[in-house]
């Protein structure tokens, strides 16, 4: 496929990333992308729903999809975001296995992940990236990539900082060479296909796990409710943070609602920075025991009610 103005072959390929949780997935694809497509926080399974990611180098257009950590999941939105995760490597061109080096072995979730990939590889190209490999020694390194390769024989294996972009221009540039011909799928300014609804929501939502991630447990989620755009330029958010109990709305609000504040001027800030644009945020809280049994919520995050 080429580019008629300039005779170049252009190239166009999904990569899906994929491992278990907080393994750097999102932390590697905003690196890469060089701006805020998907949320990342301390607590594992934060990312909830396939991301899409766009970059375009050297006549080359890459969509990175991000997704949901893959573990043994026990309840209705944990089997969705596993199910989403396995349909993002149904979508791919090349798969990207994020594995945390730091561990300094390999966990049962990397290794049941391998174990399945390996099973229904295919033709696919399979690589490998030890993320945080400055935090592991060269010899424990490469003792995990020989027992990782016996498990499942890697297209390439690369080991990189995702947090300090060490070693992510290496992947970029074998990605570039390796997706398949073809015209691009998007714009070339465009990085996300992420409705902007959505991603103020989840900007919020990692705010909130951030600072609260060792009091507040998973069960809240965070809706744009109104969004409104005047002829300066400004936007307008409101939104709801849906908890389960009384209890967690207190630690949201903190004393005398000084934790939503600090959350949302946290929000704010960040989300102009996004749209470029003055942001004005109004947060609200709403106890909501059944919102994860909630049809609807699955689908605007693009998952499957009943996986």
């Amino acid at each position: 496929m080429t580019d008629t103005q300039s005779g170049d072959e252009t190239r166009c390929g999904f990569v899906a990333v994929i491992g278990a949780p907080n393994a750097g997935k999102s932390t590697f694809i905003n690196a890469l992308v060089g701006s805020k497509v998907s949320i990342v926080s301390p607590k594992v399974q934060t990312t909830r729903t396939m991301v899409r990611g766009m970059i375009v180098k050297d006549r080359s257009q890459i969509i990175f999809i991000d997704t949901p950590g893959i573990f043994s999941p026990q309840k209705r939105l944990e089997k969705a975001m596993v199910a989403a995760a396995w349909q993002g490597r149904d979508e791919a061109d090349i798969v990207l296995v994020m594995v945390d080096a730091s561990r300094k072995k390999i966990d049962p979730d990397t290794r049941a992940i391998v174990e399945r990939l390996a099973a229904v590889r295919g033709n696919m190209p399979c690589v490998l990236l030890l993320n945080k490999f400055d935090q592991a020694r060269k010899d424990v390194l490469l003792k995990m990539a020989a027992e990782l390769n016996s498990m499942l024989d890697f297209t390439a294996t690369f080991m990189i900082s995702a947090l300090k972009q060490d070693g992510t221009d290496d992947v970029l540039a074998w990605l570039t060479k390796n997706i398949p011909a073809g015209v691009w799928h998007y714009p070339e300014d465009q990085i996300s296909d992420m409705p902007s609804r959505l991603l103020a929501a989840e900007v919020t939502r990692e705010k909130l796990f951030r600072a609260l991630y060792q009091e507040l447990p998973y069960a809240l989620t965070v809706e744009t409710e109104t969004w409104e755009e005047f002829d300066n330029g400004d936007i307008k958010i409101s939104q709801i943070i849906y908890v389960t109990r009384d209890t967690h709305k207190a630690i949201v609000l903190g004393k005398g609602g000084q934790q939503i504040r600090e959350i949302g001027e946290a929000a704010r800030l960040e989300l102009q920075d996004i749209f470029e644009c003055k942001v004005h945020l109004k947060l609200f809280v709403k106890v909501d025991q059944a919102w994860l049994e909630d049809r609807e919520r699955y689908e605007v995050w693009g998952l499957d009610f009943n996986a």
